[in-house]
């Protein structure tokens, strides 16, 4: 059922024990509760369970968990495709055979490369990490800025922690992958994109409004040199009038990190194992606490 079919007539709740929802599924309010007075367990299988949470769901003891780890997957490939491609100074060279209409002569000097050079990623969080651990199978050096992560943990990840600025300094091409927070919102600015190095890349597969985009444009219409490749932006799409569709240096794909097609498979496959976790009296491997759900995006 829909969410809209759903509430249409809430007294189809009245049995239920266990739900299972995905986008676009109905809010956990105290309207929908009173009508599910049975119910114990949300599987819920998408990634943020924000849009249905509820501080009445969590008073309730309501046990949740979501397939956020089965969606941090295609995430982290497509982060580490763009990656690989970057570090080849790929979009540049697109770029200058379009506009050109011939091969570059310096296709050499032009490119990092996937030996010795330093990939950048903002938060080690869910994806972050999955990131840096796809990034272990190659040549390359990964940095981080994460201040909530301790050096153990990063030395697991073979990840040297920087300060935000550094980041930006010595990558040469930085991932953004920060939960959208309240403290997080504006996080990048101008000033960050401006400190990176020639030919760099600036990969956004987290949410747009973390950085400050007037100044990632106002920058990137500046440095030709630059890539960002963005699959999130605020708002989601670009205004019509955005500079975003028309800076050569943009890499615009509408959202398509996240699971899609087959790849929702994933997702309700392991919310299925969740169930069978449930059904056994084991601990829930996906389970999201309150103080756990106020961190995540």
């Amino acid at each position: 059922m829909t969410a809209e079919e759903l509430l249409k007539d809430l007294t189809v709740l009245k049995d239920v024990d266990v739900l299972f929802t995905g986008w676009g599924g109905p809010n956990l309010d105290t309207n929908f509760l009173d009508h599910a007075p049975r119910l114990e367990a949300v599987f819920h299988a998408a990634g943020s369970i924000k849009p249905i949470a509820t501080d009445q769901m969590w008073k309730k003891g309501i046990k949740i968990t979501s397939a956020y780890m089965a969606n941090a997957v295609p995430v982290a490939e497509y982060t580490l495709s763009q990656i690989l491609f970057s570090l080849k100074n790929g979009w540049q060279i697109v770029r200058d055979v379009k506009k050109n209409r011939a091969y570059p002569s310096n296709v050499p000097a032009q490119m990092a490369g996937s030996y010795d050079s330093v990939v950048g990623l903002i938060s080690l969080s869910t994806i972050g990490r999955k990131v840096a651990q796809l990034l272990s199978s190659f040549d390359v050096k990964v940095i981080a800025y994460d201040p909530f992560v301790t050096e153990s943990e990063a030395d697991e990840l073979n990840v040297e922690l920087c300060a935000l600025d550094d980041v930006f300094q010595k990558a040469d091409v930085v991932s953004l992958h920060t939960p959208l927070l309240p403290e997080t919102v504006g996080l990048i600015t101008g000033s960050h994109i401006e400190k990176m190095k020639t030919h760099a890349s600036f990969i956004n597969t987290a949410r747009g409004a973390i950085v400050k985009e007037n100044e990632m444009i106002d920058v990137l219409s500046q440095r030709s040199d630059l890539t960002a490749i963005l699959d999130v932006t605020a708002p989601e799409p670009p205004n019509e009038d955005s500079l975003l569709y028309r800076l050569p240096n943009v890499v615009l794909t509408p959202h398509i990190a996240g699971s899609l097609g087959t790849e929702c498979g994933r997702m309700g496959s392991y919310m299925v194992q969740e169930l069978e976790r449930y059904l056994n009296g084991q601990p829930l491997k996906w389970g999201i606490s309150e103080e756990k759900f106020h961190k995540m995006a």
